[in-house]
């Protein structure tokens, strides 16, 4: 009798590891990568605030007072989530805020689109990576949302075995 519950408990195991294994790569490399995108932005926009203050002046969305509020809102915001995301504390909420703020990124891009805005740089890492304003620049924050939503999924616990 105790052999064959000595057993069930190792297949029980062993499958719990087989799904738990994937989980742990795919966590590391989303977080990793998410953490990276967030800390490259962050850095850039931080290197020349008033470039980027101008970047963001050429959405013509908020009133010229608003820019440099803004600006350090922005990248205040970006801060806090690389050190959220490499603290690893409560790394869900974390993943769900990253989320929500590309989503926002998004959302800005598109309505920029739609008003038919020339923006020559859509000011993601600042003014060092100059990239304009295209039709799929909202798709690559969709992409991070997603990464974001999937990191928020490999955070939570798994479930425990019975």
């Amino acid at each position: 009798m105790l052999i064959g519950l000595h057993r069930k408990r190792e297949w029980r195991t062993a499958a719990l590891m087989r799904t738990i294994a994937p989980m742990t790569f795919s966590y590391w490399i989303l977080r990793a990568l998410i953490t990276g995108v967030v800390l490259a932005s962050a850095v850039g926009k931080s290197l020349d605030l008033a470039g980027f203050a101008e970047v963001l002046a050429t959405y013509q969305i908020v009133p010229a007072g608003w820019l440099w509020p803004l600006a350090w809102l922005v990248i205040g915001v970006e801060w806090v989530l690389v050190l959220w995301l490499l603290s690893g504390w409560n790394l869900g909420v974390g993943a769900l805020a990253c989320a929500a703020l590309n989503l926002s990124y998004a959302a800005w891009m598109t309505v920029s689109l739609l008003r038919g805005l020339d923006i020559p740089n859509c000011g993601c890492f600042g003014r060092f990576f100059p990239q304009p304003l295209r039709w799929y620049s909202p798709l690559e924050d969709l992409v991070l949302v997603a990464m974001s939503y999937a990191l928020w999924h490999c955070a939570r616990k798994p479930p425990r075995p019975r």
